[in-house]
C-alpha cells in the first residue's frame, strides 16, 4: 500500500479519530488545530473560540454509546459525564494511541485548494502567524458544525440583551432578569432549565415543539432501549415502540404544559431533558409560541400574546460553514452538503468529512467508522462508485430525508445512528 500524506483538518473528537485510524493504516497524518488544546466543542472555552460548552454540559446519550469502540469510558464515570470528564476521556485516547505528536496546536488553516494534483493547504501557527504552506494527497475535515451560530432576524427592535446560546457559559449575570430563549433543541432546554433557577421568569419560545425524551426509563439510560437489531424495524414500528416507552415512563407532555409537536416522533431530532417538564409543571419556565416581532422592551407572539423581557438567548442553531474552502469546491446553502455518504466529495475523491453528520445517537462512533472507510479508500482496499453513481445516491439520500424528517435546515445531515453505520459498513465490504 502506498503511504499518503494526509491533512486533518480539527482535533476535536471526529479529527482525532481520523487521525488515530489514519495513523495504523500507515498513512502519514498532520492533524491541524486552531486552538491550544485537544477536544474541539467539548473543551470549555476552548481558545479556539468555537466551542458552543457552558460550564454545567453533561452528554445526552450515555458514556457506552458515545465511546470509541476499543477505548471503553472508564468505569466509574457516571452514565452521563460531565464535559470535563469527556475530554479527559479525549486526552486519554489521544495518549493511549500516540496521537497528540502528529498534532499541531495554535495552527490555523487559512486555505485548502486543489493544485497540480495535489491539496494545497496554506495555514498560520503560533507567534508571528506567518503562512505556511503545505502539500498533501489527501484532505480530511474534522471542524464540526457547531461553531458558526445562526442568528434569526426578527422585525421591531429590542432594547434588551441579545445572544446566542454558542456564547452562553454560567447563569452568573442572569439573576433577576425576565429571559427568553428561543428554540427547544437541547442547548435552549439546558439553558431554560439552569436559568429558571435564577431568573425571575424564563420563557421558551418554539415554533413546532419537540418530542422530549426523558434521560432515563425505569432506571436505565433511554438510548439504552435502541439496539442495531432494533433499528432494523420498520420506521412506523420503532415509532410505536418509543411511544410506548415514553407512555409509560413520562406520560403526555402536553400534561406538563408543553406542547405536542405536529411531527412523529423520529421525524426531526428529539430534545432530551430530565428537567424540562418538571420545571415547565411548577410554573418556573413558560412556554410561549414563535416569535413574531421584538417589541422594544418585551416581545410579540404569534398568538397575539406580549411578554416583556430584558433578555433573549436565541438556541437557533447554527450554520455548516468551510471558510478555507473557495466557493469552487463547496459552498453550502440552507446547510446542504453534497457528499457520498456524507463524507466523500464526489469531485474529489480525496477530500473527506468525518463527523458532518447529525445522529439519533452520538458522532463518535460514526465518526470512527467513517474515517475507516476513508483509510481504506486511501489504501485502494475497496472503490467507490464512478461520479454520476455517487451523485444518483447523493439525491436519493437526500429524498429519503427529506420524505423522513421535518422540512428544516436543521435536517439536512441527519443520519440513523445504527442503519447509517451499517450503510457505511457495506462500503467498507465493497470490491476494489
Amino acid at each position: 500500500m502506498a503511504t499518503k500524506k494526509v491533512c486533518v483538518v480539527g482535533a476535536g473528537s471526529s479529527g482525532i479519530v481520523a487521525a488515530k485510524v489514519l495513523l495504523e493504516h500507515g498513512h502519514e497524518v498532520v492533524c491541524l488545530e486552531k486552538g491550544s488544546g485537544l477536544g474541539g466543542n467539548w473543551r470549555f472555552r476552548n481558545d479556539n473560540g468555537m466551542s458552543a460548552s457552558y460550564a454545567s454540559l453533561h452528554i445526552n446519550t450515555s458514556k457506552e454509546k458515545m465511546a470509541y469502540s476499543d477505548f471503553p469510558m472508564p468505569e466509574d464515570y457516571p452514565d452521563y459525564p460531565h464535559h470535563s470528564q469527556v475530554l479527559a476521556y479525549f486526552e486519554r485516547y489521544v495518549d493511549h494511541f500516540d496521537v497528540r505528536r502528529h498534532i499541531r496546536f495554535q495552527t490555523e488553516v487559512r486555505s485548502i485548494r486543489r493544485v497540480d494534483g495535489r491539496w494545497r493547504v496554506e495555514s498560520s501557527g503560533p507567534g508571528d502567524g506567518a503562512s505556511e504552506v503545505e502539500f498533501f494527497d489527501a484532505v480530511t475535515v474534522a471542524n464540526g458544525h457547531h461553531w458558526s451560530p445562526r442568528h434569526p432576524s426578527f422585525e421591531g427592535h429590542f432594547d434588551g440583551h441579545t445572544q446566542h446560546s454558542h456564547g452562553y457559559e454560567t447563569p452568573e449575570g442572569f439573576e433577576g432578569r425576565r429571559v427568553l430563549i428561543v428554540g427547544i433543541g437541547n442547548s435552549g432546554v439546558d439553558i431554560s432549565c439552569e436559568l429558571s433557577r435564577v431568573a425571575e421568569k424564563v420563557f421558551l419560545s418554539t415554533r413546532r415543539s419537540a418530542h422530549i425524551l426523558p434521560k432515563y426509563a425505569w432506571g436505565r439510560p433511554i438510548d439504552h432501549y435502541t439496539s442495531p437489531r432494533g433499528a432494523r424495524l420498520p420506521l412506523a414500528i420503532q415509532r410505536r415502540f418509543f411511544e410506548l416507552i415514553l407512555g409509560l415512563s413520562r406520560g403526555n407532555q402536553e400534561h406538563y404544559g408543553v406542547r405536542a409537536p405536529d411531527h412523529h416522533i423520529l421525524a426531526a431530532h428529539p430534545t432530551i431533558s430530565a428537567d424540562l417538564l418538571n420545571l415547565v409543571g411548577h410554573g418556573r419556565i413558560t412556554m410561549k409560541p414563535n416569535l413574531e416581532r421584538l417589541d422594544g422592551d418585551g416581545v410579540l407572539f404569534v398568538d397575539g400574546s406580549r411578554e416583556t423581557v430584558d433578555t433573549v438567548i436565541y438556541a437557533t442553531g447554527y450554520n455548516i460553514s468551510f471558510p478555507f474552502f473557495d466557493e469552487s469546491i463547496l459552498a453550502p446553502e440552507r446547510n446542504e452538503v453534497p457528499l457520498y455518504r456524507k463524507v466523500v466529495h464526489p469531485d474529489h475523491p480525496d477530500l473527506y468529512f468525518i463527523g458532518l453528520v447529525q445522529p439519533l445517537g452520538a458522532i463518535m462512533p460514526i465518526a470512527e467508522v467513517q474515517s475507516q472507510w476513508m483509510a481504506l479508500l486511501l489504501g485502494d482496499k475497496v472503490a467507490l462508485p464512478d461520479r454520476p453513481g455517487m451523485e444518483r445516491e447523493i439525491r436519493n439520500d437526500r429524498e429519503k430525508m427529506r420524505r423522513r424528517y421535518v422540512t428544516s435546515d436543521r435536517h439536512t445531515i441527519q443520519v440513523d445512528f445504527y442503519p447509517y453505520i451499517d450503510q457505511i459498513k457495506r462500503e467498507m465490504r465493497a470490491a476494489s
